[in-house]
């Protein structure tokens, strides 16, 4: 018996910001004037980015007087440290994960108390005893529930715990996994005017996504399920130090060059056509794209011949909610998901992501 995903639930902080109202604050914390300011505002309405969401309301706020997390002195002194971000993430990461559980938890026939399998996902906070014991108390999980956290992977690491569900399920039929990726990548802006800080100050917003996963069709209220067909990743090591993420003094640092669509455009084509030629059934009907940049959609878009259409639910959650690292992709299937019904059975969903590596993840589902 296969495993499913039988449901996702997602949730994000209050602060609901434009993307014009993030650029008037980097603009007036980075000190821009003049040109640099105009190069500044052409970055953002290039994003494909109309709003974000984030834990600091501080990015509302041209004004710096009206700063409640970032110094309201010129040069942003004293800079926030890497203890003060961490204690954000700590008094925020668990609640929205909460958040993120309970709606998924309303498309299921299941309680808190009937998982047996809990994995965590996060890259940018952590601490112990963390998340999973956080969410263990504050849902009412088992407390003898098996645990696993996968931290520091990016924005691929949805997939990593996919992975590591099914082979749960596939392993023992009466499993339910609960998976939850949850992200604060606004609590880690850097005041460098560097240009992959400007990029990742740009693009980046927070939420948390949660996925219930088990052998049993019927613990789900949905008219269609998500099983899960096959899985290939690789690395291109040509860009190792294109993409990273390292821990610093000041919160964490984000190496995020331009290279990286052209990196992803030349390997991204190779890496479906090895992952259909593992399955009987090449056809893919849907598809959901990690939206790691507008750029980076294009590129994908083009190596896999197919219109920009085919692709809406990806460019939907860029506009709507950024990049938010790990939750992302699972925020893009909730969405396509939630378009289809049970005249879609036997649909196939290609999805895909990447991260630092470079890794380069792929996964077909098929609607039952």
């Amino acid at each position: 018996m296969g495993s499913k995903i039988i449901s996702i639930g997602v949730a994000n902080p209050a602060h609901c910001i434009e993307q014009q109202q993030v650029y008037q604050f980097m603009g007036k914390a980075h000190g821009f004037t003049g040109s640099a300011l105009n190069r500044l505002q052409a970055l953002y309405r290039a994003t494909g980015i109309r709003q974000r969401y984030s834990v600091i309301g501080d990015y509302q706020q041209a004004d710096s007087r009206k700063w409640n997390f970032y110094p309201n002195s010129e040069q942003l002194e004293p800079f926030p440290t890497t203890s003060h971000r961490a204690d954000l993430y700590r008094k925020n990461a668990a609640r929205l994960s909460v958040r993120a559980t309970q709606e998924a938890l309303q498309q299921t026939h299941l309680v808190a108390s009937d998982f047996t399998h809990l994995i965590t996902v996060s890259c940018t906070g952590m601490y112990a005893p963390g998340l999973d014991i956080d969410l263990i108390h504050e849902l009412g999980l088992n407390t003898s529930i098996q645990r696993s956290c996968i931290n520091f992977m990016g924005c691929y690491a949805a997939f990593t715990a996919i992975k590591l569900g099914d082979q749960i399920c596939k392993a023992n039929e009466n499993a339910k996994v609960l998976i939850v990726a949850t992200e604060l990548c606004t609590i880690h802006f850097q005041k460098s005017g560097d240009d992959d800080n400007l990029l990742a100050n740009a693009i980046f917003g927070d939420g948390s996504a949660a996925l219930v996963m088990s052998s049993q069709r019927a613990d789900s209220l949905q008219p269609t399920v998500l099983s899960p067909e096959a899985f290939l990743n690789d690395i291109y090591p040509e860009g190792a130090d294109e993409m990273a993420w390292s821990i610093g003094n000041f919160g964490f640092e984000m190496k995020l060059s331009a290279y990286v669509p052209t990196l992803i455009e030349k390997g991204i084509g190779h890496l479906v056509t090895r992952l259909l030629a593992s399955t009987s059934n090449q056809r893919i009907d849907h598809y959901a794209l990690h939206p790691g940049g507008k750029k980076i959609l294009e590129v994908i878009e083009k190596a896999l011949g197919i219109e920009k259409h085919a692709d809406w639910a990806g460019r939907k959650v860029l506009a709507e909610y950024g990049n938010m690292s790990s939750p992302t992709i699972l925020f893009v299937l909730k969405m396509l998901w939630e378009s289809l019904d049970s005249n879609h059975k036997d649909h196939r969903v290609l999805a895909l992501a990447f991260g630092p590596g470079l890794t380069m993840e792929s996964m077909l589902l098929r609607l039952v």
